[in-house]
């Protein structure tokens, strides 16, 4: 399956956007940890940006320097977002209240807690009316993501945006469910060429067990194991270097997907 890279965006611990950050993705510069800096986007109403949730945070800006990046239409273009885990704080907090004699949720919390409440945000936010799923494979989201998408693409002869995150959950979940940061990231993908192609990536399901690519500096490989969405960085180091390899990621057990990237100029 084949697919083109138009845009990239880019959020997580000591990377403030695909622009800032490819220098030490490709190799260039040294990764210095940071907590994640993310604000509610301005695309939304007052009211729905103050119950957004980490998680549409996430979503909203690397969707949007993604889209940006690739001069794609945020309202019509398809949307799929993949999410080890969803909103870890509203689950954190349900069921808490649950765990009382009262048990009353609230239905802010309710709707905020299902798997496709960032895609909903985000159509309130783009106006976007155009297909969109939801999917989570625990570490493998970010690969289901892109085989999914790539999928799409192909048959719908149209782009689609990619859209990956993940955050931690509050403790006693932390505790048997770590993820170690607030990670996201975005992917415009084409099935044809366009002037706004950076890269081809060939995505080959492979149905067999290997080891995934690692990231070459200690510091983003830390963060590649312990988000699950950041498995993508060996796939945006790849990108960011506009070298041609091929990038392989962890799937489901016994299967692996192999990208292979192939720089546009």
């Amino acid at each position: 399956m084949l697919a083109y890279v138009e845009g990239v965006g880019l959020v997580g611990p000591g990377l403030s956007g695909w622009g800032a950050s490819r220098a030490l993705l490709a190799g260039d510069a040294s990764y210095q940890f940071a907590p994640t800096a993310i604000q509610a986007s301005e695309l939304l109403p007052a009211a729905e940006r103050r119950r957004a949730g980490v998680p549409v945070k996430l979503a909203l800006a690397a969707g949007q320097e993604a889209l940006a990046q690739a001069a794609r239409d945020a309202a019509a273009t398809a949307t799929v977002f993949a999410s080890s885990s969803g909103d870890c704080d509203n689950v954190h907090h349900m069921l808490e209240t649950l765990a009382t004699a009262e048990r009353q949720i609230s239905p802010t919390r309710f709707h905020n807690s299902v798997h496709n409440a960032a895609a909903g945000y985000w159509s309130i936010a783009t106006q976007c009316r155009a297909p969109s799923t939801s999917l989570c494979c625990h570490d493998a989201s970010f690969a289901a993501g892109l085989l999914e998408a790539v999928s799409q693409a192909g048959v719908s002869g149209a782009p689609i945006t990619l859209i990956a995150y993940d955050h931690p959950y509050p403790e006693p979940l932390n505790a048997v469910r770590p993820i170690q940061g607030a990670f996201g990231m975005a992917m415009v993908l084409a099935p044809q060429a366009s002037k706004h192609a950076v890269a081809a990536l060939e995505v080959t399901f492979v149905p067999q067990k290997t080891d995934a690519s690692h990231a070459a500096d200690p510091g983003l490989e830390k963060l590649r194991t312990s988000v699950p969405a950041a498995r993508c960085l060996p796939l945006l180091a790849a990108l960011a270097r506009r070298s041609r390899e091929t990038v392989k990621l962890d799937y489901v057990t016994g299967a692996h997907l192999s990208v292979a990237v192939t720089p546009c100029s």
